[in-house]
């Protein structure tokens, strides 16, 4: 299914595995790189409207490749980092949907959390966010119902952001109804999908961390 031209990808500089769920899940998509998030382009082989950052990690072999993007430079000293730079653009282009590409593990744990954060505060505001390395996935989870197509047998965690109340996870092999999660309770964590997971929540914040490759619980 095409996605419309208000879903955006901000291409990250963490880890990447491309895979044929992650070109699904972007086909459609605008993109906009972050810096070095930009050499994910490649691996996907496509060519985003808009490279921003202060270009710190990324060496000339890799802006030689994209000579006809426009780019926007930035000081290294700036109050932002360059994904929420990239971030705000897309959003002044009309985003609604945005999927970070890249934006779980690498070298930089604190970037990682950072985005976690960023894209909760992001879906508070009423953005629909994903965060992908192509081996994991990430989406928040707010007083609501979110779903997620997972393969059978593959794992997720919901990690709270906050105490949850009302947690209700329906189609994994452990699931819950009208579930009370304490702050900090690893209740949640290593769950087994059976296959579109349904999950409603009343009260709190949470962050659904999902495997679709990983079999380990199977």
């Amino acid at each position: 299914m095409r996605m419309s031209h208000s879903t955006f990808t901000i291409l990250l500089g963490g880890n990447l595995r491309v895979t044929d769920r992650l070109r699904d899940t972007v086909v459609g998509s605008r993109f906009i790189a972050a810096d070095s998030g930009m050499r994910h382009a490649v691996a996907l082989g496509v060519k985003p409207e808009l490279w921003v950052g202060d270009f710190d990690s990324s060496d000339a072999a890799l802006i030689a490749q994209f000579p006809h993007v426009e780019r926007r430079t930035y000081p290294p000293a700036k109050t932002e980092t360059d994904g929420e730079i990239a971030t705000l653009e897309a959003i002044e282009r009309g985003a609604t949907r945005l999927i970070f590409v890249g934006a779980l593990g690498g070298e930089r744990s604190d970037h990682a959390l950072q985005h976690l954060l960023h894209a909760m505060s992001l879906a508070e505001r009423g953005l629909d966010i994903l965060l992908t390395s192509g081996d994991e996935e990430a989406l928040p989870l707010l007083p609501g119902t979110k779903n997620l197509d997972l393969p059978r047998g593959s794992l997720f965690s919901v990690v709270g952001f906050s105490g949850l109340e009302g947690l209700d996870i329906i189609g994994a092999r452990y699931p819950l109804d009208n579930f009370s999660l304490p702050f900090g309770s690893s209740r949640t964590v290593s769950n087994v999908a059976e296959g579109r997971v349904d999950f409603h929540l009343r009260e709190g914040k949470a962050m659904i961390l999902a495997r679709p490759y990983d079999m380990t619980g199977a």
